[in-house]
């Protein structure tokens, strides 16, 4: 060896051998200048950014609905059928159920004295379900 050569060997330790030491101290340096470049990391920042939405609609809590069966006599049922002929004729085909419904807010809206005057003229029936014929 020259004396030049043995001077560097002189200074340095006899330890760690000059690759490592290059390594160690470029990588950290190369990961972090090629993390900066890549697209990854401008994600997180687009994620930061919160995108202004509109706000939902407050939903309408749906009616429970009741189920329940009537007796109707022959000629009142048939009554329903007509009105319902009726409302389509006039462009507005409804449902039995859409007709009754109108039917209570009907008697809902008449005064006391009508209330009573059309409860009078309805006959009651016998409660339960008709005999098998």
């Amino acid at each position: 060896m020259s004396t030049i050569g043995k001077k560097i060997a002189a200074t340095k330790p006899a330890a760690i051998p000059e690759k490592s030491i290059v390594k160690t101290s470029a990588k950290p340096v190369a990961r972090t200048a090629v993390k900066a470049q890549t697209p990854t990391t401008a994600r997180p920042a687009a994620k930061a950014v919160v995108k202004a939405q509109p706000a939902k609609p407050i939903k309408e809590k749906k009616p429970k609905m009741v189920r329940d069966s009537f007796t109707f006599p022959k000629a009142e049922y048939a009554v329903l059928d007509a009105l319902k002929l009726r409302a389509a004729k006039l462009g507005n085909p409804v449902k039995k159920t859409e007709l009754l419904r109108a039917g209570v807010k009907a008697i809902a809206a008449m005064q006391d004295s009508a209330l009573i005057a059309a409860l009078q003229a309805v006959p009651s029936l016998k409660t339960g379900r008709p005999a098998k014929s």
